[in-house]
């Protein structure tokens, strides 16, 4: 085995990129309180140190930190930055597969970003990129990032019988796609893939394989990374009772660009919204609707039909549609510049109607 510490990078490795988190944080009374600490502390090369005796023989490890941050203040820059680190290094011969440690809160936007601009192309190469984390901190006396860091480099690394390349998650003894993975609860360990369609780590759950492949053969080609700062702007407004038309139309006279609707239900909005999205459509502004529930299909004209310029967002949650939407909204950006007359509705259709693995 070779540490990241002594492995050169002109060597065949798995890169762990290293972008802060709980996993990486630290309590000041881990006994007492480990719920009590700061998210980003300790250095990516650090953690896998102290996992040192207990990685496989025969892999063999290169760490790059890209942030340390506490993963609620993740910012569409670093989506951008992370997002060129891990495409340059699926284009390396030399990189085998990566791992990427990320905090919990925010994992979501990282993973359903991941996929859609990288995805097609790791699952090409061949070559699997896995996000992990962890919900207690470093330094906490049952920490689980270990574990995770663990599982997450195993998956990574070892080859697995018709199982295709792709970006991945693990978590809990765990395994799903990175798209699929959420925080569904504020402190449960498994957290973040319990809501998930996942398998064990250990043990591929055939059904789940094949809703991994059948979604993958339909994902066919990865959307631009946006530049740092041409994100286009796009805000998450929750209908709720006595919502009022206001909440629409502060935004048309701002630059935002789009608005994910988190409605009810099935994705229902306040009738008190109806008039204001209307014009909201009419200042040029992209709208997608999904639920508030944070799980089912949003699903076209239902419950009742759609606005005119306004898409069901099908599985997406509302974290999940707004990094699709921005996405699609570069995408049609970069298109128009190249000739091309598709729209942001031609590249979100193609996010929404994937298949659900169940």
């Amino acid at each position: 085995m070779s540490s990241q510490e002594n492995t050169p990078e002109t060597t065949p490795h798995i890169l762990v990129l290293g972008m802060g988190g709980t996993i990486a944080g630290l309590a000041t009374s881990p006994k007492e309180n480990p719920m009590h600490y700061e998210a980003g502390q300790v250095e990516i090369a650090s953690l896998l140190t102290h996992i040192e005796s207990a990685i496989p023989e025969g892999i063999s490890l290169v760490s790059k930190q890209v942030a340390n941050i506490n993963s609620r203040n993740l910012t569409e820059p670093l989506l951008t930055i992370l997002g060129e680190a891990v495409r340059e290094a699926l284009n390396s011969a030399l990189v085998k597969g990566l791992v990427v440690t990320h905090g919990t809160d925010t994992i979501e936007e990282a993973g359903i970003f991941l996929q859609l601009t990288c995805g097609k192309y790791a699952q090409n190469l061949g070559k699997r990129v896995i996000l992990t984390g962890a919900m207690l901190p470093s330094n906490a006396p049952k920490a689980d990032g270990p574990s995770n860091l663990l599982d997450a480099l195993r998956w990574a690394s070892t080859p697995i019988d018709n199982c295709p390349g792709g970006i991945y998650a693990v978590m809990d003894g765990r395994a799903c796609l990175a798209m699929d993975l959420a925080k569904r609860h504020g402190s449960a360990l498994n957290a973040p893939i319990q809501a998930s369609p996942s398998s064990s780590v250990g043990l591929i759950n055939p059904s789940w394989l094949s809703g991994v492949k059948r979604l993958q053969a339909l994902w066919t080609e990865d959307l631009p990374i946006p530049k740092e700062n041409d994100w286009p702007w796009v805000e998450i407004l929750t209908s709720h009772a006595g919502a009022r038309s206001e909440t629409i139309t502060h935004w048309l006279n701002s630059k935002v660009k789009g608005l994910v609707l988190a409605g009810s239900g099935m994705g229902g909005f306040h009738d008190a919204w109806k008039d204001a999205l209307v014009a909201a459509v009419k200042h040029g502004i992209a709208l997608v609707r999904t639920t508030r529930t944070g799980a089912g299909e949003t699903l076209p004209d239902l419950p009742e039909k759609d606005p005119a310029g306004c898409l069901a967002s099908g599985s997406l949650t509302a974290p999940r549609a707004r990094i699709a939407l921005q996405l699609a909204l570069n995408a049609e950006k970069q298109a128009l510049a190249a000739g091309k007359s598709l729209t942001w509705q031609d590249f979100f259709a193609r996010i929404a109607d994937l298949p659900v693995i169940r």
